[in-house]
């Protein structure tokens, strides 16, 4: 009989294409006596639960079209007219199957119900959502067999009474899918021409004129990332808010609408309250929740806003494996500390399966007790000695298992001549050579390296000879005033150097000297062809010069508005500042 409605269904609704993504299905066969089993002031349904619990192929999964939806974003309702929209609107077909049924245990009729929980093809596999999906194997009966004793003799005024006696069916067919922002969204654009994600949306697949034996009462879809803001909002659990939402949606299924008038916003907002009473749920209902939320609510604009919040990556698919960040003036504010909310978004993406290589012009030591103050160093964090990673602008790759895999150094010479034009102009020089750090004198700015900075200390050498023999540099970095590098360092070291070496900027008070061809972007490019990962692969995050390659070689370069105007003009965006947390902003946005 199932098949038969289907086919049915899609004779008088044919299916449209749709790119929609398909969903998982956890469905559970019902069934559910009429006779009601008191509790206290309410009801309980007696619920008897054949077969088990089956996983579904998306793939196999078809599609048909029901006649009316609903939907919601909040408190929005309120002044918006929106009626309910007729026509085709995509649904997910259930497995229809035929269910043993059980010789009842009184002469009472059984009423039948197949319910699906479902879980949208995209959203991840969440501890936290997949206990929700299996608590709602049980929530949904119980609510729905609640809403429908309340439909006998029901004195609603408001209510469309095409469903009404529930009993003179012999079962009843509803799924509840649960999704994430970008699904429904698509959902909204598609059927109601609007871009945004709502809440909530009730699909009702109910044919009056049918007189069939079998309700098919609809679809119920919720988002999961707007259920979590909203959750988090209103003092609620993700759960709370789920099941507010789907009692919401299926109250809409069963002809109550609080849209076409006052007095039915009042009776839905009454019938809601009750029913969340009745299974003991918490929560005020969806209506009086959105009121309260109003209250304090914030612009259109920040409601509009697209970043994803703290908490709510795990609801989305990551877009990138991969994601390269600078260090200074990138995750490092301009106190060169990574904030609170920086090490959040960090934990956040790292926790979904996305690798964070650091690509700086700092020494690997650096970067990793910059990170031992944030908790995020060690063999399982995001930094360590077993970690890849670009360091000393390119010149430093580790690969996997933290095994270095290229390593270039500075022209002897160029590092003697940086080294005598030091000493004799008292500008302070620092070379470095892996984890080590060398210098000819005394200095505040050298100091500051150590101090501001996190580098190895400065070993100061007798001479330029000994520091030449100490170990081999890979480059040099003079300090100075801003105007004095602007006006005089890098106008020389530009001409002095010419093919023999190259010169950058990370810091506008610093000038280093480097080997010809040398770049952050080299070394990331080598990194990827290590790692066997693509560019398209990778999102990256800087604001210097020295990250421009880097920037131009991923797939979405995010350039922070406190960088060099050339870094800028070649990003994809222009993010938030390091001291508005902008690589944690950028995460949020772009990376899901």
């Amino acid at each position: 009989m199932l098949l038969h409605l289907c086919t049915l269904l899609r004779t008088i609704h044919p299916p449209a294409p749709s790119n929609l993504p398909m969903a998982r299905y956890i469905p559970r066969a019902t069934l559910i006596s009429i006779t009601p089993i008191p509790i206290g002031n309410t009801t309980r349904p007696n619920l008897i639960f054949p077969g088990q619990t089956h996983r579904f192929d998306a793939s196999k999964a078809s599609l048909f079209f029901g006649r009316r939806f609903h939907a919601l974003c909040g408190g929005e309702w309120r002044d918006r007219a929106t009626p309910l929209l007729r026509g085709r609107i995509c649904a997910w077909q259930r497995d229809y199957r035929k269910v043993r049924r059980r010789a009842p245990k009184s002469k009472d009729k059984e009423l039948e119900l197949n319910v699906s929980i479902c879980l949208e093809e995209e959203l991840p596999d969440d501890p936290e959502i997949l206990g929700i999906a299996e608590l709602f194997r049980l929530n949904v009966p119980m609510a729905m067999k609640l809403a429908f004793d309340g439909l006998k003799d029901s004195e609603y005024k408001t209510r469309d009474n095409a469903i009404s006696d529930v009993g003179g069916f012999q079962s009843v067919e509803l799924s509840v899918l649960l999704c994430n922002d970008e699904f429904i969204r698509k959902l909204n654009k598609e059927w109601r021409d609007e871009d945004h994600a709502t809440d909530v949306l009730s699909m009702s697949q109910h044919v009056p004129e049918l007189k069939l034996p079998i309700l098919m009462l609809g679809d119920i879809v919720i988002s999961v990332e707007t259920a979590a803001r909203q959750a988090e909002e209103r003092g609620h659990t993700l759960l709370d808010e789920i099941r507010i939402l789907m009692i919401h949606g299926l109250l809409h299924l069963l002809g109550f609408d609080h849209e076409i008038s006052e007095e039915a916003e009042v009776e839905m907002e009454k019938e809601e309250e009750l029913l969340l009473k009745s299974l003991g749920w918490t929560g005020k209902g969806l209506i009086q929740s959105a009121y309260d939320a109003e209250t304090h609510a914030s612009s259109h604009e920040e409601k509009q806003d697209d970043r994803k919040r703290e908490g709510s990556l795990r609801y989305y698919k990551p877009k990138f494996k991969y994601i390269f960040c600078d260090m200074d003036g990138t995750l490092l504010n301009s106190k060169t500390q990574i904030s609170s909310t920086t090490v959040k978004a960090l934990k956040e993406v790292s926790s979904r399966g996305v690798k964070i290589v650091i690509a700086t012009g700092k020494t690997r030591s650096a970067v990793i007790n910059i990170f031992k103050m944030v908790d995020l160093a060690g063999k399982d964090d995001i930094v360590s000695e077993f970690s890849p990673g670009v360091f000393c602008q390119g010149l430093l790759v580790y690969g996997k298992q933290g095994q270095e895999i290229f390593k270039g150094n500075l022209d002897p010479n160029v590092c003697r001549e940086a080294c005598h034009y030091s000493w004799e102009n008292r500008i302070p020089l620092i070379a470095y050579s892996k984890d080590r750090c060398f210098t000819l004198f005394e200095h505040p700015l050298v100091d500051s390296l150590h101090t501001v900075y996190h580098e190895p200390k400065g070993e100061i050498m007798p001479s330029v000879e000994h520091l030449l023999a100490a170990a081999d540099i890979q480059k040099v970095i003079f300090m100075d005033t801003v105007e004095g590098v602007a006006t005089t360092l890098r106008p020389y070291w530009s001409e002095a150097t010419r093919d023999r070496a190259a010169v950058v900027q990370s810091q506008p008070d610093m000038l280093e000297v480097v080997p010809p061809g040398t770049s952050k972007g080299s070394g990331v490019k080598l990194l990827l062809d290590h790692l066997g990962i693509t560019p398209k692969e990778i999102m990256a995050i800087g604001d210097g010069e020295n990250d421009i390659e880097m920037l131009e070689l991923a797939s979405l370069g995010v350039a922070l508005s406190n960088g060099s105007e050339k870094t800028k003009a070649v990003a994809n965006i222009i993010g938030a500042s390091n001291d508005e947390d902008g690589a944690a902003d950028a995460i949020y946005r772009y990376a899901f």
